[in-house]
């Protein structure tokens, strides 16, 4: 599932503005809740945990629902290969320093005035010739850590209590967590850059001077259309930028406590197995610099992976209502590194010590 930048954007503001609005909408009446404790049908004088029994009048299930800050996730990016260049397109006429097309008389005589260049060196006055250059690929190593910032996102969960004594009760809880990343590396690297160079006879002409761009009309200044070729390579530097835009999914499943520590307040601790899906896009924005110009190389992948940890987390719990708490919870789950690749680039998304801030609603019934 890979979302746009946009969405994801839109989706951040609108998770900080529902928290909002579900602390300010809630009355804060500040009646505590009941003192059920004792009331699962057992002795509540027991030095033991009771089981609770299944028609047990009072709440032992609950949800929660609020907005999370997900913290210490990094990624790593690795370039190593040989790459084309998809920013110009030679056999169209189009050039990293000019162009050279057809005009609206078809290039009559082989000629056309559909052509542009960008600086004067490309001119050669004494042979009467235009150089125009085109880069087809370009090799390059390079690797970069890159930490992300705070991302927001949504954290629900769904629990049961099994037994109980006195203030404490001992159950399950069930979480699931969405979290969009978005990580960018905008470090340069050093290439080798197979260049062509496209060299046209100016037939004597006025030259413009430069830079210049031609219409496509067919009047004014006509070069030929025709063109002798060299390869070349040069030393060259990609700039830019590679993003992971990343939908990271996590499930955990768990034995809870908790523990009523006054009429106000709640607390809950929680730990066990977890496991993630990461699935997003691997885009890259670069541009290739050489002596004579530069030319753009944009692409993306997609990709999904799975992996595995465990949590602890831990909340405390405010009641507000009978049948609602406000609360703050703080979750640390590190998982394996998600991995993947394609055609020399690779991104590793690293969640060995995810770090998380969450708070909202608690519903007990």
């Amino acid at each position: 599932m890979v979302l746009s930048l946009n969405f994801l954007e839109r989706f951040r503001g609108g998770c900080v503005r529902g928290l909002f609005y579900c602390f300010a909408g809630v009355a804060l009446a500040a009646t505590a809740q009941s003192d059920s404790m004792d009331t699962f049908g057992g002795n509540p004088d027991s030095a033991k945990f009771l089981r609770i029994e299944p028609d047990a009048p009072d709440w032992t299930r609950h949800f929660r629902l609020g907005a999370m800050l997900g913290m210490n996730i990094s990624a790593d990016f690795k370039t190593r290969g040989t790459f084309a260049v998809s920013g110009n397109n030679p056999a169209n006429g189009v050039y990293d320093d000019g162009y050279v097309r057809e005009d609206e008389t078809g290039n009559a005589g082989g000629l056309t005035s559909y052509w542009g260049y960008n600086n004067a060196s490309q001119y050669d006055s004494a042979a009467q010739t235009l150089s125009l250059h085109g880069a087809s690929s370009y090799s390059a190593t390079g690797s970069a850590n890159q930490s992300g910032s705070a991302f927001v996102g949504f954290d629900m969960a769904y629990g049961d209590n099994l037994w109980y004594w006195k203030h404490a009760r001992v159950g399950w809880e069930f979480g699931f967590g969405l979290l969009p990343l978005h990580i960018t590396d905008a470090s340069p690297m050093a290439a080798t850059v197979s260049q062509s160079t496209f060299t046209f006879d100016t037939g004597g002409i006025v030259m413009p001077g430069a830079p210049y761009q031609g219409g496509s009309s067919g009047q004014g200044p006509v070069i030929s259309d025709q063109f002798s070729t060299t390869t070349t390579n040069t030393a060259g530097t990609v700039t830019g930028s590679r993003t992971l835009d990343v939908m990271l999914y996590t499930f955990r499943l768990g034995p809870v406590f908790y523990w009523d520590l006054n009429e106000y307040f709640g607390m809950q601790l929680g730990a066990g197995p977890a496991f993630g899906i990461v699935s997003g896009t691997y885009k890259y924005n670069e541009t290739i610099t050489t002596p004579s110009g530069s030319t753009q190389n944009s692409g993306s992948f997609g990709f999904t992976d799975l992996t595995y940890g465990g949590y602890v987390n831990g909340t405390l719990l405010y009641h507000i209502i009978n049948d609602a708490d406000l609360y703050l919870g703080a979750q640390y789950m590190p998982m394996g590194n998600a991995s993947f690749s394609s055609g020399g680039r690779s991104g590793q998304l690293n969640l060995g010590g995810q770090l998380y801030i969450s708070a909202g609603i608690h519903w007990p019934f």
